[in-house]
């Protein structure tokens, strides 16, 4: 079952590469007392992802912080590694979006927003979404409906939400 406005965000473990070391970031602790806005898409270096995806929110850090977003989470299930080459190649935490994983998919599973298509190696990959979480619980959330694309996923669909 897919979370759904209203409720916490499962119990999870982020992790994030640190001075070249996997570090685990505890999601509840991530987001207490904070406004975070969080995304989530299949994969790092695939096409819509590094083309529209996560420049969408790059392009908005500034506008979202104004209004009162403290942090801008991406997320996929991909080993914490690849997120971080995929970091370096874009500049997404340069420009003020931080990139963790979901590194075994438990998370995605736990919220309901996996897929798999075995024929392409994705397994248990992450839909693509948009929310906003405050204090643990998603007050705004959005899953894009056709492949390919960040209409109703993108930083300014989130922006407007705001």
């Amino acid at each position: 079952m897919t979370i759904n406005v209203g409720q916490k965000l499962p119990d999870g473990v982020f992790m994030h590469l640190n001075d070249g070391v996997p570090t685990p970031v505890n999601v509840a602790e991530l987001t207490k007392g904070r406004k975070v806005a969080l995304f989530g898409l299949p994969g790092a270096f695939t096409s819509t992802c590094s083309m529209a995806h996560l420049p969408s929110f790059m392009r908005n850090v500034d506008a979202l912080k104004a209004k009162g977003v403290d942090e801008i989470i991406c997320m996929a299930v991909n080993d914490p590694f690849v997120m971080d080459a995929w970091d370096k190649a874009t500049g997404a935490s340069e420009a003020g979006v931080t990139m963790m994983t979901d590194p075994d998919g438990s998370l995605t599973k736990a919220m309901g927003l996996d897929f798999s298509v075995e024929a392409i190696g994705f397994v248990d990959r992450t839909r693509r979404f948009a929310a906003i979480v405050e204090d643990g619980t998603v007050t705004w959330l959005q899953e894009e409906v056709e492949k390919g694309v960040c209409d109703l996923t993108g930083g300014e669909t989130l922006l407007d939400a705001l």
